[in-house]
């Protein structure tokens, strides 16, 4: 057993390890697949491991370690397994974007097809499911189309004749894996990777070797190859992996395939990318340069940026896997970006970009959608119109001074609009007549009109989803509300007989405001409240009465003889009552205009607000808190975006 050393930030951890397997051995030691047929067939997912781990309990001194390697545990096989370490983020704002996405999902799925959060769904389980395993590992798959030489990079990185090559195409059926260190089980029952594709690399002992320690690299199937099931696995995979390494050859560089279907949709995977352009030994002179440009320009319209001059990027070399010429210098780039462990990090953050970037014209409005003060003010007024608020404070102001004309008027004129009241038909009750049907069909119509605005106003510039959300709230919330509009314009009616409105306003606030017409109240039990100076109008007008009727007996007493002559002043009394009425009737109208206008603004102003409060209860606050919940998604979406390490 051999003694190494494990040393993590602030942390010392000591370790034995089995020896290294032989090159092309299966980790639990027995011979490579075709050697062996005992070996060839699979062994189960819970039965494998990629080698045991033992652990010091003590030092030399007799003290525990204090941050001891993982424990083991034992499977109902009997097999021994280390117990991975987990996943930890260092100081990255990975778990807010994925708790910000988490509560965006839950607050979606009401309004949002299950299709649109799919791929949101998908990142949160892959991220749940990555975060539980080793974060002392990183996953680099190795991918490239037919012929690339992927499989022989593959060998050349792990020292050892591991991956099949040759001519026969495809070469590569299946992933299979080469792990560094132990304790990458896990990873690779993710991956689906079997035992009997899982390897270990050549012992070399050098310091590049030692920079690869937690290194676990894939060999993919091709990405172009004929058989289906191949470049299912390789989409499979993909999606899973923490790092990729496109190897491209001279002919293939340009692809579309890899360029349309891979390159461009992960070109926010950047930072975890390697591009490498392979097989420049069949390039004559500065032509490997040459192509390497050029590979750089399909990158950059591909807008995947490039890892240069210190800015972060996907990294793009070339070599030659086959003579190992720059071999070395991706050894030694894999190895810093190993040793960083922040692949997987990355990894999941562009991943939630992506996401982000699908979900955008779902949260993301144009302008500033809502309801302000103007459309809510336009809303009331068409409900206004609507129920004839309008209409009924004309009728209650004329219905005031109606009655101020009753009691302040003189008889004879009382009984001569009578008389012609009877003589018109239906006149007595022309005031009671219900409103035409076209009028109720005209007040149905204003009201719909009226919401169809509103939600408009309301949904305009807010993403698809939402706006149709906020327009089904408006027409859920407006059913029954002409009928609860008619209902209230016939409280209105009603109250007219106890003098306040529906809304504790004026008698006739909401007079036959039915159809959104107003209709003057019958007013025969109407009863509106009355000036202080009714009574002594009324005391006066009586005064003119009785001197007409005084006058008027005096006169005729005189003409039969029974008083003594003298016509000059029963004449005169007469004339006084007969001149003094229609001039108190006159100035008891002339005083009655301003607290009828004022009684009829009121009446107006009462149902208005009745309607207005009608209205909002049904249609605005429902609308109102469509947009809220809006506003929280988008907060959340913003939340999601805040951090991102891609700018997209």
């Amino acid at each position: 057993m051999t003694a190494v050393t494990d040393e993590g930030p602030g942390q010392s951890r000591g370790r034995t390890r089995a020896p290294e397997p032989a090159p092309g051995q299966s980790p639990d030691g027995g011979a490579a697949p075709g050697e062996n047929p005992g070996h060839d067939r699979e062994r189960p997912p819970g039965g494998w491991d990629d080698g045991l781990i033992a652990r010091r309990s003590a030092t030399a001194t007799g003290k525990a370690v204090p941050d001891a390697a993982p424990v083991t545990v034992t499977d109902p096989e009997g097999d021994v397994r280390p117990q991975v370490e987990a996943y930890v983020p260092s100081g990255s704002p990975l778990s807010p974007r994925l708790d910000a996405l988490r509560e965006l999902v839950g607050l979606s799925r009401a309004r949002l097809d299950r299709t649109a959060l799919a791929e949101a769904g998908r990142v949160l389980d892959e991220a749940a499911a990555r975060q539980r395993l080793s974060s002392r590992h990183t996953v680099v798959a190795i991918a490239g189309a037919s012929g690339s030489g992927k499989s022989t990079l593959f060998n050349s990185l792990a020292g050892a004749q591991i991956s099949e090559t040759g001519l026969r195409r495809p070469t590569t059926a299946s992933p299979l894996a080469c792990s560094w260190t132990d304790g990458a089980a896990g990873l690779l029952d993710r991956l689906a990777i079997p035992g009997r594709l899982r390897r270990r690399p050549q012992a070399g002992g050098t310091a590049a070797d030692e920079a690869l320690q937690g290194l676990v690299l894939v060999d993919l199937p091709d990405h172009d190859s004929a058989a289906r099931g191949h470049r299912d696995q390789v989409d499979r995979v993909l999606a899973l992996v923490d790092a990729v390494i496109w190897v491209v050859d001279p002919e293939k560089y340009a692809d579309a395939a890899l360029h349309e279907r891979y390159l461009r949709p992960l070109a926010g995977h950047a930072e975890v990318t390697f591009v490498v352009l392979n097989q420049i030994d069949r390039l004559p002179g500065e032509a490997a340069d040459q192509v390497l440009d050029d590979l750089r320009r399909l990158l950059d319209e591909d807008g995947m940026a490039l890892g240069e001059h210190g800015e972060p990027g996907a990294t793009v070399l070339s070599l030659s896997a086959l003579t190992g010429d720059g071999v070395g210098e991706l050894r030694e780039l894999l190895g810093r970006f190993v040793q960083d462990r922040t692949a997987a990090t990355r990894r999941l953050s562009a991943d939630v970009d992506a996401a982000a970037a699908r979900l955008r014209p779902v949260y993301v409005a144009e302008g500033r959608p809502g309801l302000g003060e103007r459309a809510r003010e336009e809303f009331a007024d068409r409900l206004a119109e609507a129920v004839g608020a309008a209409a009924a404070g004309q009728a209650a102001e004329r219905e005031w001074r109606r009655n101020a004309g009753r009691a302040c008027g003189t008889p004879w004129l009382r009984l001569w609009r009578w008389y012609e009241a009877t003589r018109q038909p239906g006149g007595l009750d022309r005031g009671a007549l219900a409103a035409p049907p076209e009028e109720h069909l005209t007040a149905r119509q204003r009201v719909e009109q009226a919401v169809r605005t509103v939600a408009d106003d309301a949904a305009d510039g807010l993403p698809a989803p939402w706006a149709q959300a906020v327009r089904e709230a408006a027409v859920h919330g407006a059913q029954g509300l002409p009928e609860a509009l008619d209902e209230l314009a016939g409280r209105a009616t009603e109250a007219e007989g106890r003098g306040t409105d529906a809304g504790g306003g004026p008698a006739g606030a909401g007079a036959g405001a039915r159809g959104g017409a107003a209709q003057p109240a019958a007013g025969r039990g109407a009863k509106p409240p009355r000036p202080a100076w009714w009574p002594a109008a009324v005391l006066a007008q009586v005064a003119m009465t009785l001197l007409q009727i005084f006058g008027g007996l005096w006169l005729a007493g005189q003409i039969i003889g029974v008083l003594q002559p003298g016509l000059l002043t029963p004449a005169l009394v007469m004339l006084a009552g007969i001149i003094g009425g229609p001039l108190v009737e006159w100035s008891c109208a002339a005083a009655a205009r301003g607290p009828a206008r004022r009684y009829g603004q009121e009446a107006e102003r009462r149902l208005r607000e009745a309607a207005a409060a009608c209205g909002r209860a049904r249609v605005l606050d429902p609308v109102a808190a469509e947009l809220v919940r809006y506003r929280e998604v988008r907060e959340r979406f913003v939340a999601v975006t805040e951090f991102s390490t891609t700018g997209r």
